[in-house]
């Protein structure tokens, strides 16, 4: 429907469109649910480091399968959902027209839902692929770039149909987020199917570390910190209903900090075995990193200049107001934190946790609780139930902030303090890792205690906003108009460069957002690939025998990876406690890489050999038998499945297809010696008075933990070309 706008000069023909709000409404209801339910698992993961009885002896329920379940949801479906909920609302309004495709929205909506609960069903099975915040196995892998691309083009063609000239910042970091994750994505998955839910990756040990915090640091840049600072630059100013502080500011922001954030990821991977000259690159632009971060918060901050009165009263500017103080404070530490005098403290320990979470619950949380007390109302047509009740949830949730984030960080510092101090003899003070964990049982209660505050506040704010709801009438679309582009398009010769280059051009703007974040990828990554000197390979290294690389597949099933690092760091603390430190060579066989990001037990890359198949065959029964007062789990059912060995030839092909030198046609006698390796195994179990099996699951587990390490005392493998 047309219009007529009369300005006194032509009259200008309005059009008449719809904004849908069905679909915003169907993303915050689903962030809502979902995060519920990630928030729940992650509080039962918390309380079972201080409980372990917590874990029920049941596969499904283990710290290592349900710790990347809670990630995949805060992380995918309540973050995600949330960014989702948001842009449906802002983008249309800031462009002034609605979205391109109403039928890719659904199916970017049912598509994105789809892939949640695959992951509810199949982490807990433990069909991952380990790699953190990417541990989905190939079909969902390609499922996710499908529904990715999907709304990315949605997006792009709404705004090639715009009634705007100039495009506003907080689109501009909408593409940006969809961009970036689509390459990081595809990237990080590149992966070589053996069956339905299993793959191995294409990249090997160092490679696969780098292309993976290559993804995993830039997931949290922009699936966590870009995206949310596009609903900043729209939410913010419309809840203080002043205009962001500044235009020339938010552009230096925003190209600065996708074209910085790309190249910081080998920071999570100091004093590892990486190249010296990337993890050299990643602190530099990590340190650079906090200039464009901190621009971005003062630009928030600022917008509230000559409003602070409101914030006292204004529910929704409260939440906003620490969302970004709690943005900076994680900004300035990042950068702290990839130092190496400082990453070298608290690298492994539950600094990293703390640190994360001040991210997560107090940008993320706080922000997204404040755009939904905020827009809610609006789509439901009615004021909201309770400020009393938001107010208990602001609160709350503040105080379960400080008691998750201080404990951690004294854990953090106890942590290394405990495991780098040493006796006047020059001994280590405490030799037994455990003596590590136990101190820090009442730090994790606390946690607890903190994450059950910030949920109580999460539920109360569900009861309110469903009140809201059931009280007001969802209006399903709003009507606007506004003139089409083509009738208020004029060249003005002082206007910003930025806004000549590149708002009026949004495929442009996306193809250079693209450019932005590729760079520095590709000058990490392709060196590492190409240079050989970057990974010097080691003679005694052989590929795993059968019955490991099925032991190896069975820890990474278990999620051992969560609590357990396989990375000894040339420090002397290190070097002392577990062995000589790991090189670069020791890992061309590893698919995928399993170096770990924190030590809740200790690292096991020089575990081979330390102790007996017997101790081993116990500790997984029943951890406390061998190490009194351990919170690990117990995994009885290692001891009476069995091994299916039917994958073995498919896992040897597909090991020999991504280079590993199998001789040839040994996929077809790999179980003769898988069963020979076997029943030496259980050979010397019953020489400790244990008898089992040969074909028990336990059997491949304690082959693939002994051989951990040895490589480079002796060169003992299968036979290669």
């Amino acid at each position: 429907m047309r219009n007529v706008l009369n300005t006194g000069a032509a009259p200008v023909e309005l059009d008449e469109f719809q904004y849908d709000n069905k679909i915003v409404r169907d993303f915050a209801i689903a962030s809502v649910v979902f995060g519920l339910i990630g928030m729940l698992v992650g509080l039962l993961a918390a309380f079972q480091l201080a409980f372990p009885q917590l874990n029920f002896d049941l596969p499904f329920t283990t710290f290592g399968r349900i710790r990347p379940l809670h990630t995949n949801a805060v992380i995918f479906a309540f973050v995600g959902n949330g960014f989702f909920a948001a842009m449906y609302y802002s983008a249309p309004r800031v462009l002034k027209a609605p979205m391109w495709s109403p039928l890719l929205s659904k199916f970017h909506f049912w598509g994105w839902q789809l892939i949640i609960l695959g992951a509810a069903i199949t982490l807990p099975m433990g069909i991952t692929t380990s790699k953190e915040y990417a541990e989905l196995e190939w079909p969902f892998d390609i499922a996710i770039a499908v529904v990715w691309v999907a709304a990315l083009v949605n997006l792009v063609m709404t705004m090639l149909n715009r009634r705007v000239e100039h495009i506003y910042a907080a689109v501009w970091f909408y593409v940006a987020s969809f961009v970036a994750v689509a390459m990081l994505h595809v990237v990080n998955s590149v992966a070589l199917p053996v069956s339905f839910f299993k793959s191995y990756s294409w990249y090997a040990g160092v490679q696969d570390a780098l292309v993976q915090w290559w993804y995993g640091h830039n997931a949290v840049a922009f699936f966590l910190t870009t995206p949310y600072l596009g609903m900043m630059y729209y939410f913010l100013p419309k809840a203080a209903n002043r205009p962001i502080y500044s235009y020339r500011l938010s552009i230096v922001h925003f190209w600065a900090l996708i074209f910085l954030y790309i190249w910081a990821g080998p920071h999570h991977l100091l004093y590892n075995a990486l190249p010296d000259w990337a993890q050299t690159l990643g602190t530099v632009f990590s340190i650079m990193l906090l200039a464009p971060s901190w621009g971005g918060m003062i630009n928030g901050l600022f917008t509230l200049r000559g409003a602070w009165d409101k914030v006292r009263e204004d529910i929704v500017l409260k939440f906003m107001v620490v969302a970004i103080t709690a943005y900076g404070m994680a900004t300035f530490e990042g950068p702290m934190l990839s130092l190496k005098n400082v990453n070298a403290i608290s690298h492994f320990t539950d600094w990293t946790v703390a640190h994360v979470h001040v991210g997560a619950l107090g940008w993320n949380g706080f922000l997204l609780f404040g755009i939904l007390y905020w827009l809610l109302p609006r789509i439901y047509g009615r004021s909201l139930y309770s400020n009393k009740l938001a107010n208990f949830h602001f609160w709350i949730g503040t105080l379960g902030i400080l008691f998750y984030a201080v404990p951690m960080y004294w854990a953090g510092w106890i942590q290394s303090a405990m495991w780098k101090e040493f006796t006047q003899e020059g001994l280590l003070k405490y030799p037994n890792f455990l003596e590590t964990v136990t101190q820090l049982a009442p730090l994790y209660f606390l946690r607890g205690v903190g994450g059950t505050l910030y949920i109580i506040g999460f539920i109360v704010m569900i009861y309110n906003l469903l009140m809201t709801a059931l009280n007001g009438k969802l209006i399903a679309t709003e009507t606007a108009k506004a003139p089409a582009l083509s009738a208020i398009t004029h060249n003005d010769p002082q206007e910003h460069w930025h806004r000549r280059i590149f708002e009026r051009r949004p495929v442009f703007l996306t193809i250079m957002a693209l450019v932005a974040v590729a760079i520095g990828g590709l000058i990490e990554l392709v060196p590492t690939f190409m240079v050989d000197s970057n990974v010097p390979t080691i003679a005694s290294v052989q590929p795993y025998t059968p019955l490991e690389l099925q032991g190896r597949d069975i820890y990474v099933r278990e999620g051992c990876y969560v609590c357990h690092s396989q990375m000894v760091r040339p420090f002397r603390d290190e070097i002392e406690r577990y062995g000589e430190y790991s090189k670069a060579g020791e890992f061309v066989y590893d698919r995928p890489f399993q170096w770990g990001s924190k030590r809740t037990g200790p690292d096991l890359h020089r575990i081979g050999g330390k102790y007996p198949d017997s101790w081993h065959y116990n500790h997984m029964d029943d951890p406390a038998s061998m190490s009194p007062g351990s919170i690990m789990p117990k995994y009885p059912w290692l001891l009476e499945d069995e091994l299916d060995t039917t994958t073995t030839a498919a896992k040897i092909r597909a090991m020999q297809t991504l280079g590993v030198p199998y001789d040839e046609g040994f996929d077809q006698v790999a179980n003769k010696d898988l069963q020979k390796q076997a029943e030496k195994i259980t050979e010397s179990l019953k020489q400790s008075g244990i008898k089992t099996k040969s074909d028990k699951e336990i059997i491949a587990l304690i082959a693939y933990l002994q051989r951990l390490g040895t490589d480079i005392k002796a060169g003992q493998g299968v036979a290669v070309k």
